[in-house]
């Protein structure tokens, strides 16, 4: 999933004149930024597992965060080809809705001329990330309770704009469909056909029972509305000083469906309840999921093992290294085995 690239505190390494190894990069992003202006600088930053970012100074002091697709697409889950457009689409469709705090686009090139894969450049935000402000507890600290709230209303506005299909936002995508449970369905047979692809063991057959086994509660979602889907902290910018919520970003892997996916996407490793708070924001513009009702509960549970599947499997294509892969791989399939479980 994406960690927050507009972060500048992660030790971005600078692409400058005169450093060789990065010359044909700056030129390049010169290129295709020429429209902006001259860029003097860029400065690469780190934290992204997905897309490459820059922050780009112009001349003039102007700023553009520019995210760059993947150019080796073979490593690529089904559902993440052309997701840079997917968040240039989102971000326009989002960029007259109030309350919705996204960066305006700037540019966006998907020639593949003269940068070898698709680029968008848009505006940077304001804030701090959320992890980088300190917060306590929502008990405790009043700015955590007020974050709290106003992502749950976020959450709310988001859901307000709604569209043609369900499924990936990407026009070119193959995971959309008339219902949301024929969306899903594709969209979880994609993560097996990965899972196949790259002999990630994981138990397919149980996975399709389970859910022909709970396509009737996928059947109830009949309007398909955004859902941002990954509206972890990291791509999440407050005012420090109140917990207000002041930007959003990385909506690359946006689809049109059920709001309740939005409530895992937000805490893709967590099983425990939803915070009362997020709801009660939520509830302040908009009918929040009915989490009493046993249909919401069992479709939390779908979202939940299909997040912990498409994690699972893309621990292999992306040969992540570190000490925390051990962990998060036990975690993830914890999290698989859990949700299969519940749902039977």
């Amino acid at each position: 999933m994406s960690t927050g690239t507009q972060d500048r505190s992660t030790a971005p390494e600078d692409v400058v004149p005169g450093a060789e190894q990065h010359v044909d990069e700056l030129a390049a992003l010169r290129g295709a930024l020429a429209p902006l202006g001259h860029a003097a600088r860029a400065e690469r930053l780190t934290g992204g597992m997905f897309a490459t970012t820059f922050l780009v100074t112009f001349d003039d002091g102007s700023e553009a965060v520019v995210k760059t697709a993947p150019t080796h697409q073979d490593r690529l889950l089904t559902y993440e080809h052309d997701l840079v457009r997917s968040e240039a689409l989102v971000y326009r469709l989002l960029a007259d809705v109030p309350g919705v705090p996204v960066p305006r686009v700037l540019l966006e090139d998907f020639s593949r001329s003269v940068w070898p894969g698709d680029l968008v450049a848009a505006s940077r935000l304001g804030g701090t990330p959320w992890g980088d402000c300190g917060l306590g507890s929502v008990d405790d600290d009043p700015r955590a309770a007020r974050a709290q709230h106003e992502l749950g209303a976020l959450m709310g506005r988001l859901h307000a704009v709604t569209g043609p299909v369900f499924g990936y936002v990407g026009e070119a995508s193959p995971l959309r469909a008339g219902t949301w449970a024929e969306a899903f369905g594709l969209m979880v047979e994609a993560a097996l056909g990965d899972a196949e692809r790259w002999a990630v063991p994981v138990p397919a057959d149980e996975v399709r029972a389970t859910l022909s086994r709970h396509r009737p509660t996928l059947d109830q979602g009949r309007t398909p509305v955004l859902v941002h889907t990954d509206l972890w902290p990291g791509n999440l910018f407050l005012d420090p000083a109140t917990g207000e919520l002041v930007g959003v970003i990385d909506p690359e892997r946006a689809l049109w469906g059920d709001p309740a996916f939005e409530l895992v996407g937000a805490d893709q490793l967590g099983r425990g309840p939803v915070p009362a708070g997020l709801l009660a924001g939520y509830a302040s513009v908009a009918e929040a999921p009915d989490l009493d009702d046993q249909a919401v509960r069992a479709r939390i549970e779908l979202y939940r093992l299909y997040f912990a599947l498409i994690m699972r499997v893309e621990l292999v294509p992306r040969a992540y290294e570190g000490d925390w892969v051990d962990g998060h791989r036990a975690t993830l399939e914890t999290n698989l085995r859990a949700a299969l479980d519940s749902l039977a």
